[in-house]
């Protein structure tokens, strides 16, 4: 029977976020003694299960109202990857990456607990060949690509300069290793550097 998986983390003043972005806040406005109820929400454009386009790190690059819907839907495969510290070339090689185009990077299982405080991130050699495996989107279920006290980002500006639409902030621990039928889409914000999105799998 086909299933159908949500892997977005749902928005709330707990999501997490990296230093410096902005939190999630919502405000309800209407309520008690109304017949309707209306909120005021706050966040930032990569908040929660969001897409980075490539004009968060290319000045030219395209925002997310200009991202193909043929990349963000379609069959997509979840891989397993190290659960701390940089994930290597070698690591994706022996993925046998050569009929993907979409990969869901898992580092965590539900129940495992983290080896490290340092979550997972794709190392500089590891960005390049997703890159040269012709990948066009790549997702993980940590906050960033790049490591999180990184100043330069360079598995950002390695797969996004190549048009590599990412996905962070995935919830993959519940999802086996397999092929999956992606649907990934985010607001519709133009000119936007990135944006929230609801993510959802379905089993093959």
């Amino acid at each position: 029977m086909t299933r159908i998986l949500d892997v977005t983390l749902p928005l709330s003043p707990e999501v997490p976020t990296l230093a410096g972005d902005p939190r999630f806040c919502i405000e309800r406005l209407a309520g008690t003694g109304r017949s309707y109820r209306i909120s005021r929400m706050t966040l930032g454009t990569h908040t929660g299960t969001h897409v980075d386009a490539p004009l968060h790190f290319v000045a030219d690059g395209a925002g997310v109202d200009e991202l193909p819907l043929e990349i963000l839907t379609g069959k997509s495969r979840v891989a397993p990857a190290p659960r701390s510290g940089p994930i290597s070339r070698a690591d994706l090689e022996a993925l046998d990456l050569r009929d993907d185009l979409r990969l869901l990077i898992r580092t965590r299982t539900a129940g495992v607990p983290a080896e490290a405080d340092e979550p997972a991130y794709l190392s500089d050699d590891a960005a390049t060949y997703l890159v040269q495996a012709g990948l066009k989107l790549v997702g993980i279920d940590t906050l960033s690509v790049d490591a999180p006290d990184s100043r330069d980002f360079p598995a950002h500006h390695i797969l996004l300069r190549a048009g590599v639409v990412i996905v962070e902030g995935l919830e993959l621990s519940d999802v086996e290793p397999g092929e999956y039928d992606l649907s990934c889409l985010p607001l519709r914000i133009q000119g936007g550097d990135g944006a929230p999105a609801r993510v959802v799998l379905r089993t093959r």
